[in-house]
């Protein structure tokens, strides 16, 4: 007998791994259907009972499904135990019980059973499932888990036994049917084992005797569940409605009238890819309606906290303006000031700690208060994210208990626990979840009302509010807002659908197929009007908001800068500062370290001056109360030297310190360079220091790890940053999600010009976008204004694209801020964690960090310090010699020499070919001269460099408008170049105090007016009294203005010139050391490694493959001082690898030969990959017996000399590691035969260069275009790189060379030949498609490895007739020619250029031997040069002609004899 069964329920239950006795945990059965049939597939019986809810009532979303509702099953329901009584009789009769998915079912009778205690055979009874991966490998569905295929459903499985789906599923009597229907088929189709069914073998055989045809249905009447339960709802609507009278309503408004209504439920950008407002858009909305006060929510963070306020008390700063000049004008003010109310929308679990299973929680709604009711919040947000994160960030009610004071609760959406329950679970577990946040909460909780016109509200509302009045808790109307305006609607499910991957097109719902979505568009803000009308029926839920309202305190986040307290030594500390908080311990450590430090620095008698600028600074840091802000930089400073970590000399403004110099904490004496102090802390203004400290980038990690092993790693976080949507990216991200073609999408964002914003150019009218836009990116700009005005689906993408602008798409981590907090860092600001960091991360960023009171320190990271480091490294083992670059004298020829020559690349900040062709006009001779061009070379100030280099050599007269003026203007001849020098004249001439002189100094930077005209008579003013002439005054306010704002921090500019002379110095003194430490460095960047190489050509220093006889990880120089490759540039040769080849060579001296380097080092380190890959960039080239192809040649066994040798390896390694020992104790010589080295023939030129490149991404021992270098300078007008941007060549002709690297021949559809093929330079490699008559012409240059000289045309892209649209340019091909036959061709004269100091007789004949050697019939021509007299002869040689060829080139070359080729 077989009993197939099915059930419906009240819903699914939380856990479904819980035991049946969990009743709780298990949703109630609401009906139960059976059949019971014999073995040979008769029915004997079948029932079907609806069953009465006791105690509980049957949720919407389950009646969504079924179609049962509790009214329906109240009314022809039967008792629950009278129905169990009668489904075990049935369970009595059978041998199996069967079932789709039938383990839920059981659960569900099971639980049944146990909540009526009645006895039952159910869970002993075998079972029979009809969805098993059995069937899914029958209905082979995909997507199923793990690659495997789905498990079908009912009707999947129904489709694929009889070719037809069933049509009414989710009514129990049906679905058994159905499910009779399929297993009997399933038996009828031998699909089970007779083992699984315990039969006879003949069982099989006389079942499909029994039913020879295809099992059908027996027919049976199903009621229809869903019309039954409308039918019974209508009527008991019909009986129940109440409705309002005109009169009630019209009360109802006139009471609403007075009241305001509040938004306590809005969304901003930070819950991350869910909303579309802004923070001042949320403002600015609020201020619209007039409404006196808006909350913000976002989901589980604080983010935009610390935004939201500062944005509404500006807003409120307006306000207050405009109301007071109304008040003046005689007016009543209308305007509202804005009560920012800061709240967090939570995900609330039942155990935030439990990560063993998916629980995303509730969702509910909590406002602070006041202060103190923010800090919880912040608490509980740092809890979710820090301790609760598994999918989301989560909470629980224990931490809620904990940290409830000042907090009020909303019972939130309809995922909130008390809605969702009344949807999901029951009503009566609704109230209990309401009674419990009741009694934490008392008359701090507000059920929240929402009506965005949808069924299931409609269904929770009336529950609500029923429980409003029951339990006297107030109701609030609330409008769940995630965009600002309805028109956004589409905007933001585009936002959605970027968040979840999705397309548009995808339809909204649950499962599989479908994404998720909102269900209509009223989750925009709403006006007051609005949210009154849709309330009207309820006016207490409006007039109720004003009460959460009041309840609110106003507060600010902004509050002073706090700073940890630091352990000074018990000498120093002073009793009174326990009892007021004072800092005069602090003070007088400081002061103590200072004068120690300032004798060091200054000598032990220190002179007035010092003594004078040391007593004002630390005045003034005394005053402001910094003291513990120096102790605690000098101290990680200090400790940072201490793990030999490269410290750099200081940047910004701080370098004009003395109190820093004294402290180490800056390496650049202020004054012996007129840096200044106010620069960095305004004695008339407080504000917080700010000392940007640089470490090498390697030991950066480790003095961040001080500093959290000393204040605690709860006390130091790093800064959070929000990636946002920028314009490109939002273009890209609504095309995919709109399906707008990849290739569009692409156009359409390259339309947006560098660092643009769609806001900013959709708001510009024509003349603001000619100022804003060079005449090519106008363009540009223009066609994408052109797009926004169409109607299609690229005009869509661009116009939604701009509402998504801006939008927060996801958070990373500051690079180099950190913060450190007196205290457990939750108490000042919510934290979160990050994937690639440890330690905590503020959910405030960069920008608010510091107003929030946190103290913020940057720990950079400048590589330039590793560079130097790594040198001294170099220079120590190769010439023993320790350097100190700190101790590098100032004065030294060849770096300066080096600087003239403007040979700087890889010299720190004076790299750029702009900046080598100034240096080479100014000729530097001091270091002052080098600190003026680091400010002088950026936009703005460059106009003055001409000027500068003239006056310095003399070309141009040095004036100054005062004679006053010389003493800070001699140094950069005459013109304001710093900052300083604008402070130190106000000083000077106007009697300016240093706090004056700062501020007007910012003042001029930031082109402040007002303050420049409050200043500006005070300077005239003043300086007039000391004698200066007024007209002269006046021009010189005047060319400051103009200028002030592009002059520079000296102090920076000091520091920064500092470290480039440390490596200037370097370079110019031990260049090959230099350049290893400059390659090493960009080890991971094989453009930048390529480019300093060539640097290394022009240096005439050899740059060497890899050898595993002297290569490090890392670059270094040999013994003949050329630079060899590091190991560690190879891919593949892991750190693990160098490690044990380094070591072992340098115990054991050289490697031998390959056995012996594979008998020597760690296999398990080096693997065979690292073998290969070493042979192949070169690295056992330093055996001379073997060549590269010999290692991977094989004897036709398939194992590879390599191999071989490795294996060797291993094997000898094993002997010696099993010692076996003879009797008499010493070591058994067992030799092992080292392999043959196989004979073959070697590699040409270009395999061995190719196979390098693969290994390391750049030719090392050559380059395949080297024999043609001077067919490349000469006849080619471009290179690839360029042709990465075609724009700027359209209607030119341009000629390049290069080797072709890779050809692919490919037939169109139409059957023509196409190609296509990738050439390589220099400077790039670039692919290119060639068709038509084109790909016929020159089809028989693309051959692999072949060297082409290409002339290309650019033409103008082709125009869509139907958008108008250009596409990119086209290039076509006019002729190919091989590089072998360019100098044949065009090579026609050769000019020799000659000094007239050359002519001496020795020169003379050489050239004379060389020209007769080469004899040709290419014309020869001599230009003689004389400078000094500006003289330039032009000579023919009649008779004598040449052959132009590589040889005649490369001797002219070698004789340092400049020549030309026409």
């Amino acid at each position: 007998m077989y009993l197939i069964f099915d059930t419906e329920t009240t819903g699914l239950p939380k856990r479904w791994d819980a035991p049946i006795t969990d009743a709780d945990n298990w949703p109630r059965c609401i009906q139960i259907a059976w059949q019971l049939h014999d073995d040979m597939g008769n029915c004997i019986e079948h029932q079907d009972y609806l069953i009465q809810p006791e105690g509980f009532n049957i949720p919407y979303d389950a009646e969504k499904i079924h179609g049962i509702s509790t009214e329906l099953a109240q009314e022809q329901g039967e008792p629950l135990t009278d129905v169990l009584l009668k489904f075990n009789e049935a369970l009595a009769k059978t041998k199996f019980v069967v079932g789709q998915n039938v383990k839920f079912d059981l659960n569900i009778m099971g639980a049944e059973f146990v909540r009526e205690n009645i006895v039952n055979p159910l869970q002993e009874l075998p079972v029979l499932d009809t969805c098993t991966e059995h069937t899914a490998s029958l209905c082979q569905l995909p997507g199923g888990r793990y690659g495997k295929f789905k498990l079908p459903t009912l009707t999947e499985l129904h489709q694929f036994l009889f070719n037809k789906p069933f049509a009414e599923a989710h009514n129990a009597t049906a679905d058994v049917e159905a499910t009779t229907r399929c297993f009997l088929e399933l038996i009828r189709r031998q699909e089970y084992t007779k083992e699984q069914l315990d039969v006879q073998p003949d069982y099989f055989k006389n079942f499909s005797e029994a039913n020879p045809k295809e099992i059908q249905l027996i027919n049976l009447k199903h009621i229809n569940l869903k019309q039954e339960s409308a039918k019974i709802n209508k009527r008991l609507q019909e009986q129940q409605s109440v409705d309002l009278s005109e009169a009630e309503i019209k009360e109802n408004i006139s009471e609403m009238a007075e009241a305001d209504f509040v938004h306590l439920h809005n969304h901003s950008q930070f819950s991350v890819l869910q909303s579309t407002i802004s923070i001042p858009k949320l403002v600015a909305v609020a201020a619209e309606q007039n409404m006196p006060a808006v909350a913000l929510t976002d989901h589980a963070n604080m983010m935009g906290a610390f935004h939201f306020v500062k944005a509404v008390t500006n807003h409120n700063k307006t306000v207050q303006a405009k109301n007071k000049q109304t008040i003046e004008k005689g007016e009543s003010p209308t305007l509202k000031e804005i009560k920012p109310i800061l709240g967090c929308e939570f995900f609330v679990c039942e155990d935030h700690l439990d990560k063993s299973r998916k629980d995303n929680g509730y969702q509910i709604v909590l406002l602070a208060k006041n202060k103190n009711g923010y800090h919880n919040l912040a608490k509980l947000s740092s809890h979710a994210f820090v301790d609760g994160f598994y999918y989301l960030p989560r909470i629980d009610k224990k931490l809620i208990q904990q940290y409830k004071e000042d907090l009020i609760v909303l019972t939130g959406n309809l995922y909130g626990e008390v809605p969702s329950k009344v949807l999901n679970i029951g009503e009566n577990q609704a109230e209990e979840a309401l009674l419990w946040w009741k009694q934490e909460f008392g008359d701090d909780l507000y059920i929240e009302l929402m009506r965005h016109n949808q069924e299931d509200e409609n269904r929770v509302n009336p529950v609500l509010v029923e429980f409003s009045k029951k339990h006297s808790i107030k109701l609030i109307a609330s409008n769940n807002t995630y965009y600002a305006k309805q028109d956004d609607a589409n905007a933001h499910d585009i936002l959605l659908c970027v968040k979840d991957g999705e397309k548009q097109a995808t339809p909204i719902g649950r499962g599989r197929g479908y994404r998720y979505g909102l269900p209509n568009q009223e989750y925009y803000f709403k006006s007051s009007e609005e949210m009154k009308n849709l309330f009207k029926d309820l006016p207490e839920a409006i007039s109720n908001i004003q009460e959460v309202v009041d309840k609110i305190e106003h507060y600010q986040l902004a509050r002073e800068v706090l700073l940890p307290a630091f352990d000074i030594p018990d000498e120093f500390k002073n009793e009174e500062d326990a009892i007021d908080e004072g800092k005069r311990g602090e003070n007088t450590y400081l002061k103590h370290l200072t004068f120690e430090g300032a004798k060091k620095r200054y000598g032990e008698d220190l002179s007035d001056e010092v003594k004078e600028r040391i007593d004002f600074e630390l005045s003034v840091i005394e005053n402001t109360g910094y003291p513990g802000y120096f102790l605690i930089v000098e101290d990680f400073i200090r400790e940072a030297r201490k793990m030999d970590v490269s410290v750099g000399p200081g940047r910004g403004s701080a370098a004009g310190s003395v109190v820093a110099y004294c402290l180490w904490i800056t390496n650049i004496d202020p004054l012996k360079y007129d840096l200044l102090f106010e620069r960095f802390l305004n004695p008339d203004r407080i504000s917080m220091p700010d000392i940007d400290i640089d470490f090498d980038d390697e030991g950066r990690s480790r003095v961040m790890d001080y500093v959290i092993e000393k204040y605690g790693s709860n006390q130091v976080a790093q800064i959070i940053t929000y990636g946002t949507m920028a314009a490109k990216s939002s273009i890209r991200d609504t095309a995919r999600v709109l399906d707008l073609p990849l290739f569009d999408a692409d156009r359409i964002a390259k339309l947006i010009p560098t660092m643009s914003k769609l806001h900013k150019i959709f708001g510009a009218d024509e003349k603001a976008l000619k100022g804003m836009f060079r005449s090519e990116d106008l363009e540009k700009v223009n066609q994408l204004l052109n797009i926004s005005d169409g109607e299609d689906l690229e005009a869509e993408t661009v116009n939604l694209a701009r509402t998504l602008e801006g939008s927060v798409r996801n958070t990373g981590i500051h690079a180099c801020g950190v913060i450190i907090t007196p205290d457990d860092i939750t108490k000042f600001v919510p934290v979160a964690t990050a994937k690639d960091s440890d330690l905590y991360v503020t959910q405030f960023d960069n920008s608010v960090v510091e107003d929030a009171g946190l103290l913020k320190m940057d720990f950079l990271g400048l590589k330039t310090l590793t560079l130097i480091k790594d040198t001294v490294k170099i220079v120590k083992a190769k010439h023993d010699v320790l350097l100190d670059p700190d101790t590098f004298p100032l004065d030294d020829e060849k770096t300066y020499e080096l600087f003239q020559k403007g040979e700087t690349v890889g010299v720190f900040q004076y790299e750029s070919p702009g900046m080598q062709k100034h240096l080479k006009e100014l000729k530097p001779t001091v270091f002052e001269d080098l600190i003026a061009m680091n400010a002088l070379y950026r936009p703005g100030p460059m106009e003055y460099i001409p000027s500068f280099t003239r006056r310095k050599h003399g070309q141009e007269d040095i004036e100054y408008d005062l004679p006053a003026m010389e003493e800070y203007l001699k140094e950069t001849y005459g013109i304001t170049v710093y900052q300083e020098q604008v402070m130190l004249l106000s000083q000077k001439l106007a009697g300016f105090t240093k706090g004056e002189a700062d501020v007007l100094r910012k003042a001029m930077g930031k082109k402040q007016i007002a303050v420049l005209d409050k200043m500006k008579p005070q300077f005239i003013e003043q300086a007039g009294e000391r004698g200066h002439d007024k007209d002269k005054l006046e021009k010189i306010w005047k060319d400051w203005e103009a200028f002030a704002s592009y002059a520079f921090n000296k102090s920076h500019s000091t520091c920064y010139a500092w470290i480039a002379y440390q490596t200037a110095y370097l370079k110019a003194h031990y260049p090959a050391e230099y350049m290893a430490a400059v390659l090493s460095n960009n080890m991971n960047d094989i453009k930048q490694v390529t480019f300093f190489m060539e640097e290394c050509k022009r240096m005439r220093l050899d740059v060497l493959g890899p050898d595993i006889n002297e290569s490090y990880y890392k670059f270094s120089v040999n013994q003949d001082n050329a630079v060899r490759f590091g190991m560690g540039a190879i891919k593949g040769v892991g750190h693990g690898a160098v490690i044990t080849i380094v070591k072992n060579r340098k115990e054991d001296g050289h490697y031998k030969s390959i056995f012996d380097f594979a008998k020597r080092i760690d296999l398990r380190a080096a693997n065979k990959k690292a073998f290969e890959n070493l042979a192949l960039a070169g690295g056992f080239d330093c055996f001379k017996e073997t060549h590269r192809a010999q290692y991977f040649h094989d004897d036709g066994d398939g194992i590879t000399f390599l191999e071989k040798a490795i294996k060797y390896g291993a094997k000898h390694q094993e002997n010696e590691n099993s010692a076996q020992v003879s009797l008499f104790g010493e070591a058994s010589d067992v030799q092992i035969a080292e392999p043959l080295v196989p004979p073959c023939e070697e590699w040409g030129t270009m395999e061995k260069l190719a196979r390098e490149k693969e290994v390391v991404g750049i030719y090392i021992s050559g380059h395949p275009l080297d024999d043609f270098r001077i067919e490349m300078k000469t006849f080619c007008n471009a290179n690839l790189a360029l042709l990465r941007d075609l724009e700027p060549y359209v209607n030119r002709e341009l000629t390049f060379g290069g080797v072709v690297t890779d050809v692919q021949h490919r037939v169109s559809k139409q059957g023509k030949g196409w190609a296509l093929f990738t050439i390589e330079d220099y400077t790039d490699s670039f692919e290119f498609r060639i068709f038509g008559e084109e790909y016929l012409k020159f089809r028989h240059f693309l051959l692999k490895n072949s060297f082409v000289y290409v002339k290309i045309f650019i033409r103008e892209g082709w125009v869509n007739r139907e958008t108008g649209n250009k596409s990119d340019p086209r290039v076509q091909f006019n002729s190919f020619q091989l590089l072998h036959d360019v100098m044949d061709v065009y090579a026609k004269k050769l000019s020799i250029q000659l000094q007239i100091s050359d002519l001496q007789e020795t020169r003379i004949s050489k050239l004379k031997e060389l020209f007769t050697m080469h004899k040709g019939d290419n014309l020869l021509n001599f230009i003689i040069y004389d400078t000094e007299e500006q003289i330039k002869l032009n000579m023919s040689s009649r008779r004598q002609k040449v052959k132009i060829s590589q040889e005649l080139l490369d001797e002219l070359e070698n004789n340092d004899v400049h020549y030309k080729l026409n």
